[in-house]
C-alpha cells in the first residue's frame, strides 16, 4: 500500500545512502530516505513525499538514539546542510563511506573487489584550505557571512564554520564589520543592487599564507586602502588581497576580471613536496593533509620504476604526477584548463631543471589528447586518471586501452562513476585489484577513492557491460543509450529518480521509437502515472546528452 504524505511511521534506520540520508523500510518493504538520522536510530518518521517504490521522510521524533549518534556542535549545521554527517561519530562516518563505496562497486560495477577500510582524514574539523562565503544581511540588517541553505539562495549566518580554519572565519567577520562601519552594501540578488557578493579565502596548509579575494559587482571598492592596512595589521599571514569583478546575474562565484589590492596575486604552498602557487581560479584539493595521503596511496598503486613513462590525464596543476616524478623516467600531463597547465609547467620549473626536463604538459581535452597520443604510438607504463565527478568518457577509456599500460591508477571523487569505468576496463583485459576509500571531506557525504587496475586476462564470453558513448565520434554508429544509462544520467545531474515508464513516455513525445508494449499498461483501462514537467525536462536533457534527439 502506497505511503501517504504526512503519514507517521515508527522505523529503524538501517544504513546511510550515498547522499548521507538514513535508509529505512516500511512494513511493505518500501525504502524511506530520512536526512539527519543515523544507522541504529529508532524514530518516528513523517512522510513528506511518496514516489512509489521509495519515499522521503523527515525526523518527527527520535525514540531510541543510535549508539553512533553524537551531539551536534554547530548551531548552523541543520539549516546550512553542509555538515550533513555532523550528528554521526567519526568512526561510524568512516564505516558508512566504506559501505557506500563497496555498494557502488558491487551494484554498479558488478565487481567483487577488495574495498579497504576508509583512510581517515588527519583533521576532522578545520581542514578546508578554501572558503567561499556569500555575503548577506542578518536579521538586524547588518552584513553577515554564512552559507546557502540547501536548494536555496537564502543565507544561513555562520560566523564560525567548523570545517574552516578559525583564522579564515575571523577574517570573514572582520570584513563584515568593516563593511558595516563604512556603509559598504552586500549584494542583493533579488534587487540586483549592492557591491560585495562573496568573500573568497585560501590558506596554505604548510606555508600558512592567506589570500583574501573580495568578489564585487564593480572594480572599485570604497576605502580599499584603509581596508588593506587594517587586514595586514590584524592578520600578518595575509600574503595578497584581490578584488574580483562579477557583475553578471549568475550562480558562478568568480568573474574573469581580478585586480590586486596588495601583494603578488597568489599564495605559495606545497603539496607532497611539490611547490604550488594558488590564485583565486586555481583548482586545488581543499584538504591538503588528506590529499597528501591520497596521492601517497596513488603512488604506491602506480609501482613506478626508473624506466617508466607516466601519463597523468586530468592532471590539473600537475600535483599528482609531479609528486611521483622522482620515481619515473618521464611524465606527460594533460589538462583542458589553460591556467592549470601553465601552473603545472611553473610548478615543474620550481622543482629544478632535472624535473622540468622530464616533465611535459599539454592543454587539451583528456579524451581527445589520449586518442591522439595513442594514435602517435605513445606507450606509457602507468596511467593516472583523476576525472571530474562524471568520470571518464568512452573515448578516453578506449585510448587508455589502446596505449596498453601495465597499470592504471584511477583517482575518483564519485564511487559510482569510478565503478562504472572500472567495469568497462575489466571487459578490455584489466583487473581491478583493490579500492581504497580516502576521506577528504569529513562530516560531509563525499568520499574519494583510489582504484588499482592491472593488465590481466578475461573471458569475453562471460562479460556483459553497458557504457555511455559520450565524447566518442559516433557519426557512423547508431546513437542511443539504455534506460539504466538515462536513469543514471538524470540522477547524477538533477538528483531526480525517474522510472522506465517516464522515459518511455518522453521518448514517445519526442518521436523516438519505443519497442511494442514496452512499459505500457497491461490493460487499456489501466490509468498510468504521468511524468511531471520537472522530470520530463530532465529526461529530455538526457536524450540530448546521448544524442538521441
Amino acid at each position: 500500500m502506497p505511503l501517504q504524505k504526512n503519514q507517521l511511521l515508527t522505523l529503524r534506520i538501517e544504513r546511510l545512502s550515498s547522499d548521507g540520508s538514513g535508509v529505512a523500510h516500511s512494513a511493505d518493504g518500501e525504502a524511506v530516505f530520512v536526512p539527519n538520522t543515523a544507522p541504529g536510530d529508532e524514530a518516528r518518521i513523517k512522510i513528506v513525499k511518496d514516489c512509489g517504490r521509495y519515499a522521503f521522510g523527515i525526523l518527527d521524533q527520535l525514540l531510541t538514539p543510535s549508539p553512533d549518534r553524537v551531539e551536534v556542535d554547530c548551531p548552523a549545521a541543520g539549516p546550512c546542510g553542509g555538515c550533513s554527517l555532523r550528528h554521526l561519530s567519526y568512526k561510524a562516518e568512516l564505516q558508512a563511506k566504506h559501505e557506500n563505496v563497496t555498494d557502488a562497486f558491487r551494484r554498479i560495477g558488478g565487481l567483487d573487489v577488495p574495498v579497504l577500510p576508509t583512510v581517515p582524514s588527519p583533521e576532522v574539523d578545520r581542514y578546508r584550505n578554501k572558503v567561499q562565503f556569500p555575503v548577506g544581511r542578518d536579521k538586524n540588517g547588518q552584513p553577515c557571512i554564512g552559507f546557502y541553505a540547501g536548494r536555496t539562495h537564502r543565507i544561513v549566518p555562520c560566523p564560525d564554520c567548523k570545517l574552516q580554519p578559525g583564522v579564515l572565519n575571523e577574517i570573514g567577520n572582520a570584513l563584515c564589520a568593516f563593511f558595516a562601519a563604512h556603509g559598504i552594501q552586500p549584494y542583493d540578488e533579488e534587487g540586483g543592487k549592492g557591491l560585495v557578493r562573496h568573500i573568497f579565502l585560501r590558506r596554505g596548509a604548510h606555508s600558512g599564507q592567506i589570500m583574501v579575494c573580495l568578489v564585487c559587482t564593480r572594480a572599485k571598492l570604497p576605502h580599499s586602502e584603509e581596508l588593506v592596512a587594517q587586514l595586514r595589521e590584524q592578520f600578518p599571514a595575509i600574503a595578497t588581497i584581490l578584488l574580483n569583478v562579477n557583475a553578471k546575474n549568475t550562480n558562478v562565484i568568480l568573474g574573469s576580471e581580478t585586480h590586486p589590492l596588495y601583494g603578488p596575486g597568489y599564495l605559495e604552498d606545497t603539496l607532497c613536496g611539490v611547490p604550488v602557487r594558488l590564485g583565486p581560479l586555481s583548482f586545488y584539493q581543499v584538504n591538503t593533509l588528506a590529499a597528501e595521503q591520497l596521492y601517497g596511496i596513488a603512488a604506491q598503486y602506480a609501482q613506478l620504476t626508473p624506466d617508466d613513462l607516466l601519463l597523468d590525464l586530468y592532471c590539473g596543476m600537475g600535483t599528482i604526477g609531479l609528486s611521483m616524478v622522482d620515481h619515473c623516467r618521464e611524465l606527460v600531463g594533460v589538462e583542458i584548463v589553460p591556467e592549470a597547465i601553465e601552473s603545472a609547467k611553473a610548478n615543474a620549473a620550481r622543482m629544478g631543471d632535472a624535473i622540468a626536463t622530464k616533465s611535459r604538459f599539454f592543454c587539451a581535452d583528456a579524451g581527445a589528447a589520449a586518442t591522439r597520443l595513442a594514435a602517435e604510438g605513445l606507450r606509457p607504463d602507468v596511467i593516472v586518471l583523476d576525472p571530474p565527478r562524471k568520470g571518464c568518457d568512452e573515448a578516453t577509456l578506449s585510448a587508455v586501452v589502446k596505449m596498453n599500460p601495465q597499470r592504471v591508477v584511477y583517482v575518483s571523487c564519485n564511487p559510482a562513476t569510478a565503478a562504472r569505468d572500472a567495469k568497462w576496463l575489466e571487459t578490455q583485459g584489466y583487473r581491478t585489484e583493490k579500492v581504497q576509500p580516502v576521506d577528504l571531506f569529513p562530516r560531509t557525504k563525499h568520499c574519494e577513492c583510489v582504484i588499482a587496475l592491472s593488465k590481466g586476462e578475461i573471458d569475453s564470453k562471460k562479460v556483459r557491460v553497458e557504457f555511455s558513448l559520450e565524447g566518442m565520434d559516433t557519426s557512423g554508429l547508431q546513437k542511443g543509450a539504455t534506460y539504466p544509462e538515462i536513469k543514471a544520467h538524470v540522477l547524477e545531474k538533477t538528483g531526480l529518480k525517474v522510472s522506465s515508464l517516464y522515459i518511455s513516455q518522453v521518448k514517445q513525445k519526442c518521436g523516438l521509437e519505443v519497442r511494442e508494449n514496452h512499459h505500457k499498461a497491461k490493460s487499456e483501462n489501466t490509468k498510468q502515472p504521468q511524468c511531471s514537467k520537472e522530470k520530463e525536462d530532465a529526461i529530455v536533457e538526457a536524450l540530448k546528452h546521448f544524442q538521441m534527439i
